[in-house]
């Protein structure tokens, strides 16, 4: 790019009509990730609130904004979801520390320390933490979750069922 390209482009700068206002909430897809990685990137919002529980897993509700909530999730060894799905809200889920693996009517997926996920409502998944070490996840719904209808079938009869 040389100094004529800008003198015929101008500066977007100089022209503020032109510029969206920044949302106050997130209301895409993009914008809701981008709310996860920036929670996620500041771990002075988070890290002091997490705790363990052998017994159940351990959860906390981190925000609340116009329609959407963000919770904190913490996993020891062994501890699962059980097979779900999250009603009428879609999701970004992110893990923070650990690795957790997901399960889906197609197959599963290892989500490590920095993976995200974005699931669309009805998607029916079980997230479990199947190694030894212990993990943290970030779960961030739209709109706010208001049921969590769970499951029996396992995800692999169920994909076999509807091929026939």
């Amino acid at each position: 790019m040389n100094d004529s390209d800008l003198q015929i482009a101008g500066d977007i700068l100089e022209v503020p009509h032109l510029l969206k206002p920044p949302r106050e909430h997130p209301v895409t897809v993009a914008e809701f990730v981008g709310l996860a990685r920036a929670i996620a990137a500041d771990r002075f919002q988070w890290e002091h609130l997490v705790r363990y529980d052998a017994t159940t897993r351990w959860y906390h509700r981190l925000r609340t904004g116009h329609g959407y909530e963000v919770w904190l999730l913490s996993w020891v060894p062994g501890q699962s979801t059980g097979l779900h799905d999250h009603g009428r809200s879609f999701g970004v889920l992110t893990v923070l520390e650990g690795t957790l693996t997901e399960r889906t009517l197609i197959g599963r997926r290892m989500l490590r320390t920095g993976a995200q996920r974005v699931f669309a409502p009805g998607c029916v998944h079980q997230v479990v933490n199947d190694t030894l070490e212990l993990a943290v996840s970030l779960h961030v719904y739209y709109p706010a979750l208001t049921e969590m209808p769970t499951h029996t079938t396992p995800p692999a009869k169920r994909a076999r069922s509807r091929v026939r």
